[in-house]
């Protein structure tokens, strides 16, 4: 029997604070996107740009970095990418205009991307699967910690400096974090493998346009301009990685995993639910605002709800999982999601807080059960040789979830906000909420219309986003399988051995 590792608590502290920083980074910028539109002059185009180039650039690389950890080290690779990203959290505190924040954004996804997939490829390695269970719940539960803190911290810093100190956050935490895992964690790594740089160009290639393209729906169309050439890259970047990935000899990815019933289950249902999810802060927090007229600090405070009951449902969830299996756990959770988000559509502009309040901690309660327990089920079928990779594929597949979230919902809000706003609305007011409160002035009657497309339009985001996690549903329930306790290391004797080689 392996000795546990004797350290395996405090690596997982780093780990925690790892991720910690990229979910407060997150959080906290959503807070700050009306502080920015305002101080930066920037369109609703930018503010999607700077939430998206994050994400692009995120997805882009997530799978190149996994190889990485796994060939040149995890710990090296993580500790490189908390470098990166501390760095140009600073970096952005002088950003002032929209190109400067976009550009550190994209420096920012580039040190995240190095730094996710050796959080959970570590965690792999360090725990059993006794273990494994507990520790993946403590690495969510400092997660919910973050969404917890971050959006108030963020309101505190915007409303008594400026939108810039949010980036400031990231500092702290990452500079603990490079302490702690020098001086705590041991490096780990796969046995040697041919490197793959095809695969690693035709996977950042094809993510990438393929996001570019979805962000561009709303100027372009479909097949229009630019829009068709980044479709057409994204569609024969991702088909030829699909295909040289099972010709080559040496691939980057195990494609074999998707075999695997819970893996390809639990990645595609929990990529649905990112897309579902992808534009919720984005919009809420534009409804706060916006419509409600919070301050950036009541804005952060509004989402206590969902992070409080995240964590209700994130520790009640491992309990659950291990008495009747992660696959109910998981159908329970997302059903409890699309009831909030039913409950989203009938949001107007007179409705207040009472409504998403309680939307809110229905959407934590359903998130903390049902995410944990896809992950813990799906990072089970991945073998230890390819765990940065693994992850890394499954880390893929849920921030592409996401950046198709924001771009789709984003989009959809956009276009149904002006749809919805008067033709004869001074072009500005039409673009956005932000636009139409900014030149109305004391025009009572347009901010009004404005308040009234913009919940209109947030009707519209939510349906769609009911319908993804829905599907999420469905598919986890009719693919996954819990594991049962005789001698399941894997799904069939063929499988095994495939994953082995």
């Amino acid at each position: 029997m392996e000795t546990r590792n004797p350290r395996r608590w405090w690596i997982l502290v780093v780990l925690c604070l790892s991720t910690l920083v990229l979910v407060v980074d997150s959080m906290a910028l959503t807070v700050a996107v009306p502080s920015m539109t305002e101080d930066l002059g920037a369109s609703a185009q930018d503010i999607q740009w700077i939430l998206d180039s994050y994400i692009l650039v995120f997805a882009g690389l997530l799978l190149t970095s996994g190889s990485l950890g796994d060939r040149f080290g995890r710990r090296k690779v993580m500790l490189i990418g908390l470098l990166l990203f501390g760095a140009a959290s600073l970096a952005a505190t002088f950003c002032s205009n929209p190109g400067e924040v976009i550009a550190v954004r994209v420096a920012m996804g580039v040190g995240g991307a190095l730094i996710m997939p050796s959080t959970l490829s570590i965690l792999i390695t360090v725990f059993d699967e006794e273990e494994r269970g507990k520790a993946m719940a403590a690495w969510g539960s400092v997660s919910m910690l973050g969404l917890v803190g971050s959006p108030v911290l963020g309101g505190v810093l915007i409303d008594h400096f400026s939108w810039q100190s949010i980036f400031l956050i990231n500092v702290p935490i990452v500079g603990l974090a490079l302490l702690a895992g020098v001086l705590l964690m041991p490096e780990s790594k796969a046995p040697y493998q041919k490197p793959d740089p095809l695969g690693a160009v035709l996977s950042a290639a094809g993510m990438t346009a393929l996001v570019w393209w979805i962000i561009e729906l709303p100027q372009h169309g479909a097949f229009g301009g630019r829009s068709a050439i980044s479709l057409v890259v994204a569609v024969v970047a991702l088909a030829g990685f699909v295909v040289w990935e099972n010709v080559t000899k040496s691939p980057m990815v195990p494609l074999v995993l998707f075999k695997q019933r819970n893996f390809s289950g639990g990645s595609i249902s929990l990529a649905l639910v990112q897309i579902g999810n992808g534009g919720l802060l984005l919009v809420l927090t534009q409804y706060l605002q916006f419509v409600l007229g919070y301050s950036p600090v009541k804005a952060g405070l509004a989402f206590l709800p969902l992070a409080i009951t995240a964590l209700i449902g994130n520790g009640s969830g491992v309990k659950l999982a291990a008495k009747i299996g992660n696959r109910f756990v998981i159908l329970t959770g997302m059903l409890v999601m699309v009831a909030s988000f039913a409950l989203l559509t009938t949001v107007t502009a007179d409705s207040g807080f009472t409504v998403p309040a309680v939307a809110l901690g229905l959407l934590g309660l359903g998130a903390g059960l049902a995410m944990p327990a896809a992950v813990a089920a799906l990072m089970g079928t991945i073998p230890e040789d390819k765990a940065g990779v693994g992850s890394a594929l499954n880390d893929t597949i849920q921030q592409a979830g996401t950046a198709l979230g924001i771009a789709i919902l984003g989009s959809l809000l956009t276009s149904g906000f002006a749809a919805e706003m008067p033709a004869d609305a001074p072009e500005q007011a039409r673009q956005s909420i932000a636009g139409a409160l900014a030149v109305a002035g004391e025009d009572t009657a347009l901010v009004r219309t404005a308040r009234e497309a913009f919940t209109t339009s947030m009707t519209t985001t939510f349906t769609v986003s009911a319908i993804g996690v829905l599907v999420a549903a469905v598919l986890a329930t009719l693919v996954m399988r819990d594991k049962k306790p005789a001698r399941q290391e894997s799904e069939s004797p063929v499988e095994e051995r495939e994953l082995v080689a």
